[in-house]
């Protein structure tokens, strides 16, 4: 098999641009914006969309501060990845940082059901930082581990049993963060028209197409294929 057919050849396709480094911090604090869809240009590009908000019990101008924070430091990766599409992107972990992480424990829903270790949102919101804390040093040590998953079965219509997975709520922080910093390169690849699971898309009406056993079936080596066309950190 050709190198273009093999997930090994499509993975070592480098671009003919410079791997980018993006800066973890910017000068100018980001402002979310939305224009219009003319339907003929990306034209409805949302910059920012507002995460979950938290509990009662954080004062605004403590969560408006570390927003502020987040988004600043995900504002080049943005503008890298909105002036060129072929543009690889390096040293992407240091934007996972605590303030990431707690935005991301922000965003879970409260009433989620527990992983296998039993911890509750409201549990790990005791002692909120220092866990946060914990958790970084893991993730950047490399000591971090995804724990296993909970395996339950929802019914569905035609008689049959939809697995899903519980996952940790450590883990799901981890990955609310990874996710907005592939947000941060991947929206811009985007159409305004474009909104199947995007954050913060609103539409009149929906159409649900049901691919049997899609995320049983995906191939994961070339989805990390198709990753590595615009990141080159390993660490990721």
């Amino acid at each position: 098999m050709s190198g273009r057919d093999s997930p090994d050849g499509a993975g070592k396709a480098t671009s003919q641009k410079p791997a980018a480094y993006a800066s973890e911090k910017s000068d100018n604090s980001v402002v979310p914006e939305k224009l219009p869809n003319n339907g003929l240009v990306p034209a409805e590009v949302m910059e920012e969309r507002e995460l979950a908000k938290g509990n009662s019990e954080q004062t605004s101008a403590s969560r408006t501060q570390s927003r502020t924070s987040v988004l600043s430091g995900l504002l080049a990766v943005r503008q890298a990845a909105r002036r060129d599409y072929r543009v690889k992107f390096t040293n992407l972990l240091h934007h996972v940082t605590v303030e990431l992480l707690r935005e991301s424990f922000y965003t879970l829903k409260r009433d989620s059901a527990c992983g296998v270790d039993g911890i509750s949102w409201r549990d790990y919101e005791q002692d909120l930082q220092e866990k946060l804390k914990a958790l970084h040093d893991n993730v950047h040590s490399g000591r971090y581990r995804a724990k296993p998953v909970r395996r339950v079965f929802i019914p569905k219509a035609d008689g049959s049993e939809r697995p899903l997975g519980v996952t940790v709520l450590e883990d799901k922080i981890v990955q609310a963060a990874v996710v907005q910093v592939l947000n941060a390169i991947y929206e811009q690849s985007f159409l305004g028209l474009s909104y199947g699971f995007r954050p913060g898309r609103r539409v009149q009406w929906i159409l649900d197409v049901d691919i049997r056993a899609f995320f049983d079936t995906i191939d994961h080596e070339w989805m990390m294929c198709f990753l590595q066309h615009r990141i080159a950190d390993r660490r990721e």
